[in-house]
């Protein structure tokens, strides 16, 4: 009922698309190889044939937007957030993919670098996968254009750690966005909860639950950016 007006349901096909996205978010949920999808769902390639579809034309970027709307609705909020929060993970990258590799030397991670921008209760708003040589300022300024997109003209404010702290800033204020540093400090060690940035420390941990997004197993960094959509569709279906 939340995503039916994205589709056309009006088509007569042989794939039910209910089922097909249902299969889509069991693959994700449990990380099965997409010629391995079990014969209860439809066939695998015509599985993969929406997803690469749905993929290509932004529909589940537009879903995301729409149920993180939704949600905050429900919990009495404005649709639009006007605070942001971003950060990055690095995460390690399926063998024989040479596609957008590089090493994280701070974190020694051999992969790609995924980047989070969620609301102040954790929903996505935006993300982008690069190669985890990549710094996360520079490639931060990449994203805008999606924030903007999906959080609108009410966004006042960015919080992050200290390598956003830089070009990344620089690019916000040329669309009137404030960028607020929010890291822990140098005397503190281990793991210290950072007030309004933990949110996003939360959501990256919610990935865990997801066995697809526990290693990068994509070869085009769009199928890696869109799944970290239907991991926080998911999360927001069960909550509305």
């Amino acid at each position: 009922a939340a995503i039916s007006p994205f589709f056309n349901l009006q088509r007569k096909r042989k794939a039910e698309l209910r089922q097909v996205m249902n299969a889509i978010l069991w693959l994700l949920r449990t990380g099965c190889q997409w010629r391995n999808l079990p014969d209860e769902w439809p066939n695998w390639q015509a599985v993969y044939y929406y997803f690469q579809q749905w993929k290509t034309n932004g529909t589940f970027e537009r879903i995301n937007i729409t149920l993180n709307q939704l949600d905050r609705q429900r919990e009495g909020r404005d649709p639009n957030p006007s605070a942001l929060c971003i950060d990055s993970q690095s995460v390690k990258l399926a063998p024989f993919i040479c596609e957008f590799r590089g090493i994280d030397a701070n974190k020694r991670v051999n992969g790609r670098k995924r980047q989070f921008v969620v609301d102040t209760q954790g929903r996505l708003w935006a993300a982008d996968v690069h190669a985890a040589n990549k710094g996360e300022g520079p490639a931060a300024v990449e994203v805008i254009g999606a924030i903007l997109w999906g959080a609108g003209e009410r966004l006042e404010k960015i919080y992050g750690d200290q390598a956003y702290n830089g070009v990344f800033r620089k690019a916000l204020a040329n669309w009137s966005i404030d960028f607020e540093k929010a890291s822990r400090s140098e005397s503190e060690k281990g793991f210290v909860p950072v007030a309004k940035r933990w949110v996003v420390e939360r959501s990256i941990g919610w990935t865990n639950f997801f066995r697809r997004l526990v290693k990068d197993y994509e070869y085009t960094l769009s199928s890696a950016i869109n799944w970290l959509y239907l991991a926080n569709i998911q999360i927001m279906l069960q909550r509305i």
